[in-house]
This record gives structure tokens, sequence and C-alpha cells, in this order.
């Protein structure tokens, strides 16, 4: 309604309705040599315009227009104009200006819309390559052959060497995670720092790219984790030894004398000319000395099993389930599966302190009938697991620093210094299995040897 086209379409449209209108009044219809149908057919023309540059709205009106001003031509008397074949022709051109209108706007809807999608795309595009281009993590582009498409300037400062057309494990000299590994995998790269691989598919009509490879710093994270673990090692390290000193100190001083003073009280009881008194009162002292002496014993043993230092973790198991047996009264049994090694001292010291600090808690806690050990080698790893048919718990609520449970903590700690993992299998009324897996063989603390 705004553009000058349009009104001089709906002008051309009252010039031929004019011409018309004044031509069959000039000539009769009977002798008239203006063919019938001609005035009207020509209406094509500004009505298709319209269509072509409006759509349907712009065909409509002026097919309407042109209806509405050939309406003095249709009451003309019969002797003047063509009724009949005017009538016809105009629900022709407003059928064309519906027919034709109603296509060419569906035309246009349909470009407009491809245009839109296309605009956007192109704007996502942009959007897309300015946040890859200026990002501070390095990022590649890999083609559907794992080969690199495009790299932003990140990645070529920290990579250095060309690396377009080049397969993506050549240039980081690494396997890829999977797609979707929240994990990753960590590479160290030519500039000497520590990245996390991580692997993105890209969604299916990319326009550039299959997947993209982003490249996360951790050499600080790792850096950190590196000096808490040592920490941890350090810390376990010295409770061990501080352990070490302390069921030695209890084994060569206080027990010796306990010993000595049960078998002074003996000699002393069995004197001649003792009274009989006397005599079952140091009776009843000596056997105080003993109970004491063996406490001392077990205290020792618990701080630091001998066994374990000199016939390795199986002995030393096997010893602790058959004093768990004789003091709780649990039902125990040692299972052994695969070929016996002996790993390192250290491997086999968490091991065995997991497995203290389970029975202790079935014993404490669980109020359990039964408590089962598993030691189980493999290769490349050794499994050792604790099964009780106590009360169980919730291991979602026993998992944090504040829920009281340090036992789980301190043991989750060993099996992680170790470079192992721990894992807790409990439920409320279905028992607790605490499962812990150490490395053996290279890369594990200590190696390890085979056993004799």
């Amino acid at each position: 309604m705004r553009e000058w086209r349009f009104w001089a379409v709906q002008a051309m449209v009252l010039a031929i309705a004019g011409v018309h209108l004044v031509v069959d009044l000039q000539i009769p219809a009977a002798g008239g040599s203006f063919p019938s149908g001609i005035p009207v057919a020509i209406l094509i023309v500004p009505v298709g315009y319209a269509a072509l540059r409006y759509g349907f709205s712009g065909a409509v009106a002026t097919g309407l227009w042109a209806t509405l001003l050939w309406l003095p031509d249709l009451v003309l008397p019969h002797d003047h104009g063509h009724v009949g074949g005017d009538l016809v022709d105009l629900v022709l051109v407003d059928l064309v200006a519906f027919v034709f209108g109603r296509g060419i706007e569906r035309e246009r809807l349909a470009r407009e819309r491809l245009e839109r999608a296309t605009a956007e795309r192109a704007a996502i595009e942009t959007g897309y390559r300015q946040l890859f281009e200026s990002s501070v993590s390095p990022s590649l582009v890999l083609d559907e052959h794992g080969s690199v498409e495009a790299a932003n300037p990140a990645a070529v400062s920290v990579l250095g060497a060309p690396v377009l057309g080049r397969p993506v494990s050549d240039v980081l000299g690494g396997e890829l995670p999977g797609a979707g590994d929240s994990h990753g995998t960590v590479l160290t790269l030519p500039d000497g720092r520590d990245y996390r691989v991580a692997l993105v598919s890209l969604p299916p009509g990319t326009p550039r790219g299959a997947a993209q490879v982003v490249l996360e710093d951790v050499t600080e994270e790792r850096s950190e984790r590196d000096r808490a673990n040592l920490h941890a090692a350090l810390v376990v390290r010295a409770e061990e030894e501080q352990r070490r000193r302390l069921a030695r100190e209890l084994h060569d001083e206080p027990l010796q004398l306990f010993l000595h003073l049960a078998r002074r009280l003996e000699s002393l009881g069995t004197a001649a000319g003792v009274p009989s008194p006397v005599a079952a009162g140091l009776d009843a002292a000596r056997h105080q000395a003993i109970d004491a002496a063996g406490r001392l014993r077990t205290l020792a043993r618990d701080l630091r099993p001998p066994a374990l230092d000199r016939l390795g973790l199986v002995p030393a198991l096997s010893s602790l389930l058959a004093d768990l047996e004789s003091e709780s009264g649990l039902l125990t049994e040692l299972h052994l599966a695969g070929d016996p090694v002996r790993p390192s001292p250290e491997v086999e010291l968490g091991a065995f302190r997991i497995v203290q600090e389970s029975a202790r808690n079935s014993v404490r806690h669980a109020q359990a009938r039964r408590f089962d050990v598993t030691v189980a080698y493999r290769p490349d790893r050794l499994t050792v697991s604790a099964t009780d048919d106590g009360r169980g718990f919730d291991p979602s609520e026993a998992s944090g620093v504040g829920s009281g449970h340090l036992g789980l903590l301190g043991m989750r700690e060993r099996a992680k210094v170790l470079g192992g993992e721990l894992v807790v299998r409990s439920r409320p009324g279905s028992g607790t299995t605490v499962t812990a897996t150490f490395p053996l063989g290279e890369g594990a603390p200590g190696g390890s040897s085979a056993m004799t």
C-alpha cells in the first residue's frame, strides 16, 4: 500500500476498465469491431505483476479492484458490451489471481524461510568461528577421517608445528578418549604442560568438521593433586612408622616388664612360709599381670602385625581372622583366587589395613555374624574384598567428610595413595562389601616379586 508501483498497477486496471467501458458505449455489440474478452484478458498483466511482486494479498486486491471497476460495464444495455463473456472472463481473472497469487505467496514464504534459516546458520557459524578463534583453550576440528581440519590460534601456539591435514593421533602423540568421556585423557604436549583431551562429536550437518578436540590445561590441577597425594602418602607413612615404633616399644619394655612381674609374683607365691591368703593374692596379681601382658601383645599386634612383615599378606589376614573369631565370635573365612605374588610392602600394608578396618566396623557397628575375606591375584592387580552379613548402611550418606564415617574416608585415602580404588557396596539390612583394588607390576609402589 505504501509503494507507488502498487498504485500504478491499480491505475493500469482503471485505465483498461475505462477504455473498455468507453468503447462499449460508443460501439454497439452487434456491429462492433472490438473483440469480446480481449480487454478482460489484458487484466492478467496487472494481476500477474501484482501477484509476482506482492504475493497473494496483492493479486487478490488487484483482482477485486478490477471486478469492482468492471461492474458499470456489466449493466450496459444488451446492444452494448459483452456481459456474458465479460462475466466468465472476470471469474477466470479472479481465479487466476487467487491461485497464482497463492502459489507465489507460498514460494515467497518458503524463500523467506530459507533465507532466514541461511542467515541464522551464517550467524551461528560466525559466532562459533569467533568463539573458536578467541578461545584460550586449544581446540582442533577433525574431519570424518580423524584428520585436523582447523585449529584455533591457541592450538597452533601450543602444538607449534603445522597441524592441518595431519591425523590427530600424530599431532597429539597419544590416543583420544571416546566421545562424551568426561574424564578425558591427559597428555603432555610440546609446550611441556599437561592437557586433558576431550572429544566432542559435532551434530550432523555441521558446516565444517565431524568432531572437535578441546584441550584443557590441567598442569596446576595435576601438580596440586600430586602434592596432595604426596602429603597423604607421607602422613600414612608417618602414621605407620609411629605404629611400628609404638608396637616395638610396647613389645620391648612394658610387655616384658609385665611378664617379669608375673614370674616374680609366681615365685613369691610359691615361696616357703608365705601365708595362704597372701599366696592367693599374689596368684591373682600374677593372673592380672599376665592378662595385661596379653592385652599389650594384642595392642602391639594391631599396631603392626609381625606376620605381615615376615610372612606376607595372606598369613597376616589368616591370623587376623583367627583372632577375630576368638575375640568376637564371628564366623570368618579366607578365600584365595589366582596365583599368589608378593606385592610391595606398601600395597600389602594398605590391603591389610583396609581389611582390618572393615573387620573393626563389622564388629562395632554392623552387628554381623559372619565376615568373609577374598584375596584375588591378577597379573596386573590385587583385589581384596571384605564382606559381612550385618545391618548395612547407605554409602551415599557416609561418603562425606562430615558424615562421621572417618574409617571409610581413611580406607579410600589409603587406596588412592597406592594408586588403587575402593568401592563400598551396602544397603540397609543387606550387609556390606568393601572391595579394594591395587595395581601390581610396573607403576605399582615398590613393584612385586614371587611369593615364597
